[in-house]
């Protein structure tokens, strides 16, 4: 050890006497510059003798360069690297040399590369701004010398607009972020209690969009050009108040079922003519009608299937269930957009949750219990949830039939005219909590238990629904029944009055007929609209009423009162509320399926839904961030809300099927909307075809619709589906395949890694047993061959260290011989006493004499 430590001061001095020698040789350089610029002044004073003025001249220039020289030497520290600045500031008046251009390349762009880096670098913010900061100051400073010649100012120039169009670019995308409706809104309550609770509201923008476009279409297309363009108001007996109903006409009550002046406008199905053409475009308004409520549908069902698409697309898919459970939840469980303390504490608790529910799963799937109790009770809760869907149904169709008759009955209260959207109010209030009630009997996962529960909502919401439309689907039949019998009055009635007119005067024209005074029929569409519009209407106050008192009042009555209460009202009953983000986005669902429901009988339905959208994200925003508190357990919202979407799919399809159905079955009204005269409403595409288009398109079409072509279409369209299907199902187990063989190789790597640990400790113990001269006398064998190699490298003794293994070493026949000692080692016996060779130059320390075995501990084994 002594030896070692003497050959590294050995090796350090010599480092230090080449630092010296270096040092004494620039010192040498620069006193003979000087004294070669000190003999070139004496001479020139030789020469000429200065003048006092010129000696005066002369110290105020060196002051100047000293100043000069001060205050560059004070920016050469501010920088990092002096040699970078000195050809910096020689760049602005004379041309780089090759040289330090290379030098000053390469730094800007490692300066670039520190710049790209930086957010990966596990240093303190301040110094990462800092460093930015000063790498950005560099780069735009030095950048633009890189040019060459005449060059340099255009390369500047580039490099100066590509960092402006890149500025530009990101300003641009701040702008864009900053003109997306609401997302400073959103932002703050996604903060203060999370992603999933601002995932409602991000639904509901969408939503908001979705409804915009389907208003322009219809407005601009519909509603527009039959105002302009159409008969004005009071001209026809659909645009006109019947003279029983003008004297009450305007009356709140009247207005506020949607009858009256309302009912009669461009809000509803019988306000539109049905003439082909209107206006001096000759604008084909049937036809337009037609296209835009099947636009409708086509549009909503392509932004639905392109945002699942997106959002499958986007989604990541979280792992292995089975594999690093605690991993994943340790490192993708925080959500890092909180930046309320409260909601950061209930996430915490929420993970911490997590945590013990993993811990749990395991022991309650090894749990014995009673599995016969357990399925009865599974079996009890759907048969009470069943009998609760089929009364509520029941009800709603008690009260539909009801309301029909109320509706012939002369001064009916308030409640009779608003029964039926009371009572489905009331059941979409409580029958979700019942069943939340009910569904404690089963004793699900909570994962399980909330995708039962919101099941159930759908099928009660969908139940009533339907429900609903098979009440008006009677109504309709008697109103049909019923328009045989007014369609003949008004036909006698027209038929009369020229007859009468005729008989006193027959060269004379008959005088017109007041619209107000014709027989009307009950105009079926318009019915089934305003049955929609009250429903959505009532939904709204329902949903506003219910946030004002179940929310806000709520929460003023816990804040207020608590202080004289016989108990903590925070803690306990009724405690603040939390945001029901499953119920409130299953409302949004069936909300949007009325809306497509009715938009094709109420084309202003659209507008009012709008409306609603508009008024919900501000009244929402505010009840959410003042009486609302954040959930107990905070989840993240995944990337991917196919679910929700998925619910919103299905109800488009089920909201396009009583359309499609009075579409296709049923004769329109004979004297309101733009189809009144025809057998079926789709037959004015047929007329279209056969009126505006040449006789060919016509015979084209009819071989489209030829079933002979329709069934092999539909059965080519389901090969398609299946094989897709089958595509589909081949790569998902391809996937399961290569995921289990990248588990088992990832599990073979690692029984490797965990035998290479557990073998290496037996190995180097053997080692050590067997030769443990040869650890000790590496270092010194290192050193001394430095010192006593000669020029051509071979050595005239060489002794065998730790990395040449002897002829009989056991690390010489490998990893396996370490095992097997060879028979030539006698591991017990002492070893003799050798002497060593001293170094060159030094004296022979503690007097041994010299001998060709090496001492005690150093050296090759004695035998």
């Amino acid at each position: 050890e002594d030896k070692e430590d003497e050959s590294k001061e050995e090796d350090n001095g010599s480092q230090q006497n080449t630092a010296s020698r270096r040092k004494n040789y620039q010192r040498k350089n620069r006193d003979g510059k000087k004294a070669r610029e000190e003999g070139s002044q004496k001479k020139d004073r030789g020469k000429t003798a200065p003048t006092k003025d010129q000696k005066e001249s002369e110290n105020k220039e060196k002051k100047t360069t000293k100043r000069g020289k001060e205050g560059e030497n004070k920016k050469k520290k501010d920088r990092k690297n002096s040699s970078s600045s000195a050809s910096s500031n020689s760049s602005d008046e004379e041309s780089l040399s090759e040289e330090e251009l290379a030098m000053l390349k390469e730094q800007v762009e490692q300066k670039k590369k520190l710049i790209s880096t930086m957010r990966n670098k596990p240093w303190r913010m301040v110094k990462k701004l800092s460093v930015l900061r000063e790498a950005q100051a560099f780069v735009e400073k030095f950048e633009g010398a890189l040019g060459k010649g005449k060059g340099k100012k255009l390369y500047a120039y580039k490099m100066m607009m590509a960092k402006k169009w890149v500025k530009f670019k990101r300003d641009f995308e701040n702008f864009k972020t900053q003109c997306i409706p609401w997302e400073m809104k959103i932002k703050e309550v996604e903060s203060h209690f999370g992603s999933s609770v601002a995932s409602y509201f991000i639904f509901l923008r969408w939503m908001y969009g979705v409804n915009l476009v389907l208003f322009g279409l219809i407005f601009g297309l519909v509603i527009i050009p039959e105002v302009l363009m159409g008969m004005p108001y009071g001209s026809l007996p659909r645009k006109t108040v019947p003279r029983a109903e003008q004297a009450t006409a305007m009356d709140f009550s009247v207005l506020w079922d949607f009858e009256g002046y309302i009912k009669y406008s461009a809000l509803f199905y019988g306000y539109y003519n049905n003439q082909r053409t209107i206006g001096w475009l000759k604008y084909r308004l049937p036809m337009a009608y037609f296209m835009v409520g099947i636009s409708v549908f086509g549009y909503s069902l392509m932004v639905v299937i392109r945002s699942m698409a997106r959002n499958a697309n986007e989604s990541t898919a979280d792992g292995d269930d089975d594999n690093f459970i605690f991993s994943w939840k340790m490192f993708t469980s925080w959500d890092y957009l909180i930046g309320n303390p409260e909601t950061a504490d209930n996430k915490f608790a929420s993970i911490t949750t997590s945590f013990k529910e993993s811990i749990v799963d395991e022991q309650e799937s090894n749990k014995d219990e009673n599995i016969h109790l357990r399925r009865f009770l599974r079996v009890l809760a759907n048969v009470l949830i069943i009998c609760c869907l089929c009364g509520s149904g029941y009800l709603i169709y008690f009260v539909v039939k009801r309301s029909q008759t109320f509706s012939k009955m002369q001064n009916v209260g308030w409640y009779e005219r608003n029964e039926v959207e009371i009572v489905m109010s009331l059941l979409g209030m409580f029958c979700p909590p019942l069943f939340e009630t009910i569904a404690a009997l089963e004793n699900y996962h909570p994962r399980i238990g909330l995708k039962w529960q919101l099941g159930r909502i759908f099928a009660l919401f969908l139940g009533n629904l339907y429900t609903f439309l098979l009440a008006l689907m009677d109504d309709v039949n008697e109103k049909l029944a019923e328009e045989d019998v007014v369609k003949n009055i008004t036909h006698w009635t027209l038929l009369g009055h020229h007859n009468s007119s005729a008989g006193n005067d027959s060269t004379a024209t008959p005088p017109p007929l007041d619209p107000a005074d014709v027989p009307r029929g009950p105009c079926w569409e318009t019915t089934v609209g305003i049955e929609f519009v009250r429903l959505t209407v009532s939904d709204i106050l329902v949903t506003y009423i219910t946030i004002l008192v179940g929310d806000f009042i709520r929460a003023c009555f816990v804040r207020f009162v608590n202080y004289c209460w016989c108990w903590d009202l925070e803690a306990g009953f009724p405690s603040y509320a939390e945001f029901d983000i499953s119920g409130n986005v299953l409302g949004l669902v069936f909300n949007q399926g009325m809306i497509w429901m009715g938009s094709f009988y109420a084309p202003g339905l659209v507008g009012i839904n709008v409306l609603r959208l508009l008024t919900s994200m501000y009244f929402q925003c505010w009840a959410v961030m003042s009486s609302n508190v954040p959930h107990a357990r905070v989840f993240k919202a995944s990337k991917s809300n196919n679910f929700y979407m998925g619910l919103l799919l299905l109800i488009l399809f089920l909201s396009l099927l009583p359309v499609a159905y009075t579409i296709m079955s049923l004769p329109p009204s004979f004297d309101c909307g733009p189809f009144s005269g025809k057998k079926r409403m789709y037959d004015v595409i047929q007329e279209t075809i056969e009126l505006d288009f040449p006789l060919f398109v016509a015979k084209i079409f009819s071989y489209v619709a030829n079933p002979g072509l329709i069934i092999p279409a539909i059965l080519l369209m389901v090969l398609t589906i299946y094989y897709l299907n089958a595509v589909s199902k081949a790569y998902q187990r391809a996937n399961a395949e290569l995921k289990k063989k990248m588990q088992m190789q990832r599990e073979e790597e690692k029984n490797k890694r965990n035998n290479k640990a557990s073998t290496n400790p037996m190995l180097q113990d053997l080692e050590d047993l067997l030769t443990p001269s040869t650890k000790t006398e590496s270092p010194l064998k290192q050193a001394e061959d430095k010192k006593i190699e000669p020029p051509n490298g071979t050595s005239p003794v060489r002794k065998p260290g730790k990395g040449e293994a002897l002829a009989g070493s056991p690390m010489a026949s490998g990893r396996g011989a370490a095992f097997t000692p060879p028979s030539q080692v006698f591991v017990t016996q002492p070893r003799t006493l050798g002497v060593r060779a001293p170094y060159p130059g030094q004296p022979r320390p503690w007097g041994h004499p010299l001998g060709p075995l090496p001492g005690r501990g150093r050296g090759q084994p004695c035998y």
